[in-house]
């Protein structure tokens, strides 16, 4: 399934895209698309054994929001492809760099981005969002991890790198700022895709292509990322990873670095996850 969430900031409406592409209120059988649903086997079976040709359809016109509402936590890993840490001269890592990004930098994935006041090295990251179906501690396996993960979205993970590493201190400083979390347009259910260690992630700028990669390039694969994070806290349904992102971003370009800029415009794509679309703006 691919479910969605549309309308207005703040009163999204929970949706299905049917496979004709036509977007189809959910909210008479679900209240919403979060954790709680997520973690209800029966509820999920509901959706998927409903008539979406009986199911209303909605304008297409519509704002489509982040497909998760009331995210738990957001988990990141940093330099997890082989490309992006040659590009930015860095060591691979042993073990998977982490990081936290808060649940309200997450806005739809095509609402604006805010340029944060003094910045000048604001980068885009396309990455992989794993978001967690079920409770998981301590898993033993990657299968066991992959079992707890409901679905895979398009996460645009923005960074300031001024803010993240020339500030001092952790990582955050330079990826909590507001809006630099875009997520969505569709939660995809884990059963239709077969494969995350097989799909090609694309951004581009101002229509000029910057990253082109796959997450076969990563080097913590996602199965692994999830059961090494269950050894470390409790992941709920309703929490979301992002895994990383592959060669390109401005940071790993020569001097001048094309950092992004008021006006600019990113698109960005996941194979069978769908597109993403923001034009920025100044904070």
């Amino acid at each position: 399934m691919k479910l969605l969430r549309v309308g207005p900031a703040g009163a999204e409406r929970p949706a299905l895209l049917d496979q004709d592409g036509v977007v189809r209120d959910l909210s008479g059988l679900v209240p919403d698309i979060d954790g709680a649903l997520l973690a209800d086997a029966d509820a999920l079976a509901r959706v998927a054994a409903a008539d979406t040709a009986a199911l209303p359809a909605l304008d297409a016109s519509l704002r489509v929001g982040p497909p998760l509402a009331r995210i738990g936590k957001i988990v990141c890993i940093g330099l997890n492809y082989h490309d992006h840490a040659a590009e930015t001269g860095a060591q691979v890592p042993a073990e998977p760099i982490v990081f936290m990004k808060a649940p309200d930098t997450v806005v739809g994935p095509d609402d604006t981005v805010l340029v944060p006041r003094g910045s000048t090295k604001t980068d885009w990251e396309v990455e992989l969002a794993v978001v967690i179906g079920r409770e998981l501690r301590y898993a033993a396996s990657h299968e066991e991890a992959l079992a707890a993960v409901a679905g895979y979205a398009v996460a645009h993970d923005v960074s300031e790198r001024e803010f993240q590493i020339e500030r001092g201190g952790q990582w955050d400083k330079g990826k909590n700022c507001e809006t630099f979390n875009p997520l969505g347009p569709w939660l995809v259910t884990a059963d239709e895709v077969p494969d995350p260690q097989d799909l090609p992630l694309r951004l581009w700028v101002n229509g000029t292509l910057r990253q082109d990669g796959s997450t076969r390039d990563q080097i913590f694969p996602v199965a692994e990322i999830v059961r090494y994070l269950s050894h470390f806290m409790t992941l709920y349904p309703g929490d979301v990873i992002n895994t990383g992102t592959p060669a390109g971003v401005a940071l790993g370009q020569p001097e001048p670095r094309p950092y992004l800029r008021v006006g600019d415009t990113v698109e960005l794509t996941i194979d069978g996850l769908g597109r993403q679309r923001q034009v920025l703006a100044s904070a």
